[in-house]
């Protein structure tokens, strides 16, 4: 019988900020490749510094395509998907070598709790978050979207106790940048998919954005924070509409 031994698969760039703590969470697996698209702030020195293997990949091919190149890199029979920006907590690494001991299923969800500007958030759509990170190698892909990439199966994933603390908003900077990062890769996504975005259309998607993040999903008990997350929303929503129209008229510009 093979033995399971355990792969942490990470992509990164420019992610030196939590990028020691999220590999020392995982100092218990056998084998930790990272994916670095060039970062310029010291992240590859960090991750050699942990042990870890790491490949320079600066063409940038989206997250799915990019995750699955650092899953293709490992060579273990097990393979745990991690953010640089990640912690898995104690309970929770006690959990994946329980799993990986016995295990009862080819993927398994964690339960991430996520914070925004300093704040762990509860509500606003963030949380309660199961998503499959841990599966057995060539049970699971990641999807080849450009942005909101999501991990395809076809078994049921079991859950594991213990938390992934995920640092994924740590300062207002950071909110801009994802910002525009994320609208405007969302709107190449939408593009390329046939879709057609408007000022109206922006407006209206925007709108029902802080809606439902604020009032439906309960933003508003995330005090402060939730409102922020709820407006960030409305504006990634209302600029991928606004770059989605941008897009289609460029190429009406470039044949006058």
């Amino acid at each position: 019988m093979q033995e399971n031994t355990l792969g942490v698969a990470i992509i990164t760039k420019n992610a030196a900020a939590r990028l020691a703590e999220c590999l020392r969470s995982v100092a218990f697996a056998d084998e930790i490749v990272v994916i670095d698209g060039g970062s310029t702030d010291g992240t590859a020195e960090i991750a050699r510094a942990h042990d870890a293997r790491v490949i320079q990949q600066t063409d940038w091919p989206g997250f799915g395509p990019q995750k699955n190149r650092a899953v293709d890199a490992l060579t273990t029979t097990w393979v745990l998907s991690l953010d640089a920006d990640e912690i898995v907590s104690p309970e929770l690494a006690a959990a994946i070598r329980a799993a990986l001991a016995s295990p009862a299923a080819d993927v398994y969800a964690v339960d991430r709790l996520s914070s925004f500007c300093g704040h762990w958030i509860h509500y606003s759509g963030w949380y309660p978050d199961w998503i499959p990170r841990l599966f057995k190698r060539g049970a699971a892909r990641f999807s080849d979207d450009l942005v909101h990439e999501r991990l395809v199966f076809d078994t049921p994933a079991q859950r594991l106790n213990g938390k992934l603390m995920h640092y994924s908003y740590e300062d207002f900077e950071t909110v801009v940048r994802k910002l525009d990062a994320y609208s405007s890769a969302g709107a190449l996504q939408r593009h390329a998919a046939g879709q057609h975005g408007s000022f109206g259309k922006a407006l209206v998607r925007g709108a029902w954005a802080f809606v439902r993040t604020y009032l439906l999903r309960r933003g508003f008990l995330d005090g402060r924070a939730g409102f922020m997350i709820a407006v960030f929303n409305a504006e990634t929503v209302y600029y991928r509409f606004l770059k989605l129209a941008r897009l289609a008229e460029e190429p009406r510009s470039q044949s006058r």
